[in-house]
């Protein structure tokens, strides 16, 4: 197994380089999952005094022949950051390890039960680019990447593309669960079109599918207009 460590923005010393390898056991995380190809380790740090006490964040993910396990934290130093996020990830891979050995089926979701909840849609303008809150309000508007910021927009945009296979609803939720998010986008099996499932309330899960409409022939009926029930 292979533990690839590099710094986002900053440099990762060789102490902490030698501290991670010891950290991250590769027979304990091979007992866990005995498919783990590699584990990559991105360090990186917060430049913003007010956030000194989460000024640094590691990010480690678990690539195998399985799906991608993450798990991040963010802490006053690098070294507790890690142990944080080495935490979460033993604690997703035991749960994922369990679950493998549990009742096939046990647990699962139709996506005929799931509720979907969609909020209000924001307002678009012609040109299908957000509206200005005031009439007549100019909006200053900054390049971030490829995108176009209005206002006070993020002070970083990360950008990732991924390769995509398609999956039944279960597994996506189970994959959203193994990379620690509130949601996760996914190519639906059953119906081949982009979708996102979501967390909502407790234990409470949405799903979104997405209806690419090629000729453009009706007229848009909300975000919601596409979902159904």
């Amino acid at each position: 197994m292979d533990i690839v460590v590099k710094g986002r923005k900053t440099e990762v010393p060789e102490r902490f380089r030698k501290h991670v390898a010891e950290k991250l056991k590769l027979d304990k995380v091979q007992k866990l999952d005995a498919k783990v190809i590699s584990l990559d380790v991105e360090v990186s740090k917060e430049p913003n005094p007010r956030q000194a006490d989460r000024s640094d964040r590691v990010e480690i993910t678990l690539h195998s022949r399985g799906p991608v396990v993450r798990a991040e934290a963010a802490a006053a130093d690098p070294y507790a950051a890690l142990d944080l996020a080495t935490a979460k990830l033993e604690a997703r891979l035991r749960k994922q390890h369990d679950k493998r050995y549990s009742r096939r089926g046990n647990g699962r979701i139709p996506a005929s039960e799931v509720a979907v909840s969609v909020p209000d849609a924001a307002s678009l303008n012609t040109n299908g680019e957000l509206a200005a809150e005031t009439a007549g309000q100019t909006v200053p508007t900054t390049k971030m990447g490829c995108i176009d910021v209005q206002g006070e927009g993020p002070l970083v945009v990360r950008e990732k593309t991924h390769s995509a296979a398609p999956m039944l609803l279960d597994q996506a939720l189970n994959e959203m669960e193994l990379v620690g998010h509130d949601f996760y986008l996914f190519v639906d099996a059953d119906t081949k079109l982009p979708s996102v499932v979501y967390r909502r309330h407790a234990y409470d899960y949405g799903v979104i599918h997405l209806n690419p409409d090629m000729f453009g022939g009706e007229e848009p009926g909300g975000a919601g207009g596409a979902l159904g029930g």
